[in-house]
């Protein structure tokens, strides 16, 4: 009952615009004074700080640092010609250069909004020139840039595994496969509309063209090879890798390319704070709320009651897949795992699903929820770019849902797939 109280509340008060950091801590301190008195107070800012100042989430703004550098200085356009020259002679090969440049963007920002920012501004004019229709250019490039959240580094990862006490590093390792698998069907789909509706070939395919945008681009192309890199070979933690990627930015964007773009760089800095503040208020919130559940024993409480309903995995996988994509609809990614996953670890414990495993999962599901309003925050982004309907976006957005979907499914129930990798190096 008091789990209910607090959900209600915490409705009651989104409803109303209260953000939902600020719903967040007053439903805690309002459930924390009535259950245990005002003494509880002077604990409630020593909570908060110790709940955002965990030293993984220092990453964050870190990785988004790195991506506002890379986008400002040149690296995106030299991407993008290397991957036009590779698959501009495949019909349909401009569509496809997204979603290869989505994959590379996703290895740098971790973060899905800001690689449909950096994208969009330059691909989707470009597919509009070449008669692709604006709702079609929207879609792709918002489903592509949620490849960004699946694919390392990612930030809901790394919120995830401050929630969950999990390794950033494997979940990290976890999200390659389905990532690959997410951008090949993405790509085929691409293939299957570019046939059908006849869209155009881009260029003939040139070694000459492709030795000469490879050149241009292979700084750039080092990016993700440095910073991956040195996260999976233990040199440096999840963490340091994101300062790492910060430097590794500065270095080729502003002294070997030397094309700084002063302005948009201060834009996007001042984007990523904003974006970084909002986390950290969430996850200083959300301490205040993990600390009342635990003390009084309500996700015990929750995973009983389900258990005593059904003990199989893969139904309870099943039960919790629909619900995440149910919060999707309402909720932010990160806002998201901080209100939810708390509460259903204990659950996934009890049943021995891996935790690793469910936070693919979980980052799965939010994806697809960045593609289905009302939030939708990348799918409004993209269309905000291409100034398009969100609903006729929506539409032609359904074909790659569906890809997302199809992996969603295949890592829930097929777990040896996207885990093969986790096990053969970490275990």
């Amino acid at each position: 009952m008091t789990l209910l109280l607090m959900l209600l509340g915490l409705v009651a008060l989104i409803l109303i615009n209260v953000p939902i950091a600020v719903a967040l801590g007053v439903v805690a301190v309002v459930a924390m004074v009535t259950t245990q008195g005002l003494w509880i107070l002077p604990n409630v800012a020593l909570v908060m700080f110790d709940g955002a100042t965990n030293f993984p989430l220092l990453a964050i703004p870190m990785f988004i640092l790195a991506g506002a550098i890379m986008n400002s200085t040149g690296l995106s356009r030299r991407i993008i010609a290397f991957a036009s020259a590779l698959l501009g002679f495949v019909r349909g090969g401009l569509a496809m250069v997204n979603v290869g440049v989505s994959l590379f963007f996703a290895e740098i920002s971790g973060s899905a909004v800001a690689d449909v920012a950096a994208i969009g501004s330059i691909l989707i004019p470009a597919m509009r020139k070449r008669g692709y229709p604006k709702a079609f250019s929207a879609a792709l490039t918002s489903s592509s840039a949620s490849l960004a959240i699946i694919i390392p580094p990612s930030i809901p990862m790394i919120l995830y595994a401050v929630m969950a006490d999990s390794s950033v590093v494997q979940l990290f390792v976890a999200g390659i496969v389905p990532g690959l698998l997410g951008g090949l069907g993405m790509m085929v789909m691409i293939y299957y509309l570019a046939k059908r509706h006849n869209w155009p070939v881009e260029e003939t395919f040139q070694v000459s063209r492709v030795w000469e945008t490879f050149k241009e681009a292979s700084w750039a192309l080092l990016l993700p090879l440095i910073i991956l890199g040195s996260i999976f070979g233990g040199v440096v933690t999840a963490t340091e890798g994101g300062g790492f990627a910060v430097l590794a930015a500065i270095l080729i964007g502003g002294l070997i390319y030397r094309e700084v773009d002063w302005r948009f760089l201060k834009e996007a800095m001042v984007e990523g704070a904003m974006q970084t503040a909002v986390v950290m208020l969430l996850v200083a919130a959300s301490a205040l709320v993990g600390v009342y559940l635990t003390e009084q024993k309500l996700p015990q409480q929750l995973a009983n009651g389900i258990l005593s309903f059904t003990e199989n995995k893969y139904m309870i996988l099943a039960l919790l897949n629909v619900f995440f994509l149910i919060i999707g609809l309402f909720l932010h990614s990160a806002a998201a795992i901080i209100l939810v996953v708390p509460v259903v670890l204990p659950l996934i414990k009890a049943v021995g699903i891996d935790p690793v495993h469910f936070g693919l999962v979980v980052t799965l599901n939010l994806a697809i929820g960045q593609q289905t309003p009302p939030v939708a925050s990348v799918l409004i982004t993209a269309c905000s770019i291409a100034k398009a309907n969100v609903w006729e976006v929506s539409k032609a957005n359904v074909h790659f849902i569906g890809i997302l979907l199809f992996v969603l499914l295949i890592v829930t129930y097929v777990p040896w797939i996207p885990m093969a990798l986790v096990e053969y190096f970490y275990r």
